[in-house]
């Protein structure tokens, strides 16, 4: 076991995303001698720079894998995990996803390229304030935690990043291979709670559609409707 490994195993930081200050308190001593434990440990792999300021043990050293959520949790506190990364996780959608893609409260997009953990990257959208985190849940991970969104908001905010307009089904179904029972089992109040969400009106124009289409309201005798 390398020295900088040795040191971290009786810490809290075992399976964890840290930072510079964190590991200079669990090393301690001088700051030459953290800064050489710290490039030997990345020489031989016990060690893994995320990025500028963000380390995780190697995957040897660690008890437990640590989940590429976490991990995009840690890189960008305040974050959350969403498009084509949630709508993989919740099994909405086939296709493999290689990158970890995320929504952040910041106003520019980010990406990292890291060793082992593959690309995290993280996009800006247009939202209503205090709506940040609607529709978006608390994963537990392993021994962590992260922010995933829901299938619906996943979809949505995919559609405000891509300023994709409602036609049809097709681009559900046929571009993103989404089964349409799993649109078909959508609740009103899951599209109710994302009506106050987006600023931009194609989004909530997308929203109204594909409400319109998955969930028809259905008439009682007296000429009412039906809601579910």
């Amino acid at each position: 076991m390398s020295a900088l490994a040795s040191a971290l195993s009786a810490s809290n930081l075992v399976g964890r995303v840290f930072d510079e200050q964190q590991l200079g308190e669990a090393l301690g001593g001088s700051e030459g001698r953290r800064y050489a434990l710290v490039n030997r440990a990345i020489k031989d792999g016990s060690l893994i720079r995320l990025k500028r300021g963000s380390y995780l043990l190697g995957q040897s050293y660690r008890p437990d894998p640590i989940h590429p959520f976490a991990v995009a949790q840690a890189l960008l506190p305040g974050s959350y995990v969403s498009f084509e990364t949630a709508l993989a996780h919740h099994g909405w959608i086939p296709e493999a996803v290689h990158a970890t893609a995320s929504v952040t409260p910041a106003r520019k997009s980010l990406a990292y390229d890291t060793p082992t953990m593959g690309r995290f990257t993280f996009h800006p959208l247009a939202l209503h304030e205090y709506q940040f985190l609607v529709s978006v849940e608390r994963h537990k991970l392993g021994a962590l935690t992260a922010f995933v969104a829901s299938p619906l908001r996943a979809l949505l905010d995919l559609v405000a990043l891509r300023k994709q307009q409602w036609t049809d089904l097709d681009w559900l179904t046929g571009g993103l291979r989404i089964d349409e029972d799993h649109l078909r089992v959508l609740k009103r109040k899951e599209f109710a709670v994302l009506k106050s969400v987006y600023k931009h009106k194609g989004v909530n124009a997308f929203l109204r559609s594909l409400e319109n289409e998955v969930r028809p309201r259905r008439l009682t005798a007296a000429g009412g409707s039906i809601d579910d």
